[in-house]
């Protein structure tokens, strides 16, 4: 199985090195590493990590902008690391999409339960966006087809279930989807209302 790869962002470099070497020791590939936010999320576009793990307060971009940047490009969650608790940043990180949120000073076992978790939550998230964007484009091309199956309802005099086989068909003999046909009918219908 493929090693979860990893991008760390702390404007510390002590605190990366021990980061590096906890997430090395727990069987985590880390690929990139980043002393501030505007770093940390030009290389999480280029490499693409399962995953960034960040510190809160650093230099250019905070890690919570950092993060609202990451998760609205859906390139990897972030699991927050931060010795800050206060009650507004966990509001801002909640705001910001984060998916894990670990209070300095941590032990490296309490790492691997974070990250795990994390990474589940964002498997779960984009499942969910995808079966979102997959039932709008169904609602999409069933509301073209009622519409097309209404064209040759009118024009050719056919039944509901008629119309809709004859759809069905086109699709079928050309290859192409049902969506393309009723674009294609209701396209025809246009310019010859039009003409």
């Amino acid at each position: 199985m493929a090693k979860t790869r990893v991008v760390i962002a702390d404007d510390e470099s002590v605190i990366r090195m021990d980061l590096k070497e906890m997430l090395t020791n727990l069987g985590y590939l880390v690929v990139g590493e980043a002393g501030d936010g505007v770093s940390a999320v030009n290389l999480a576009r280029e490499l693409k990590p399962d995953l960034v793990v960040m510190d809160i307060k650093m230099p250019n971009m905070d890690g919570i902008a950092a993060a609202k940047i990451l998760t609205e490009e859906h390139i990897a969650p972030v699991l927050l690391l931060t010795a800050f608790s206060q009650q507004d940043l966990i509001e801002r990180a909640k705001e910001a999409g984060v998916v894990g949120y670990i209070v300095k000073p941590f032990r490296e076992q309490e790492l691997v339960p974070a990250i795990e978790v994390a990474l589940e939550r964002f498997r779960e998230f984009r499942a969910l966006e995808k079966e979102v964007a997959d039932l709008k484009e169904a609602f999409e091309t069933r509301k073209l087809v009622d519409r097309a199956k209404g064209i040759l309802m009118d024009t050719q005099n056919l039944t509901e279930a008629e119309a809709f086989r004859k759809i069905q068909k086109m699709s079928m003999n050309s290859r192409k989807s049902m969506r393309e046909i009723a674009e294609a009918i209701l396209l025809t219908h246009q310019v010859e209302k039009g003409a």
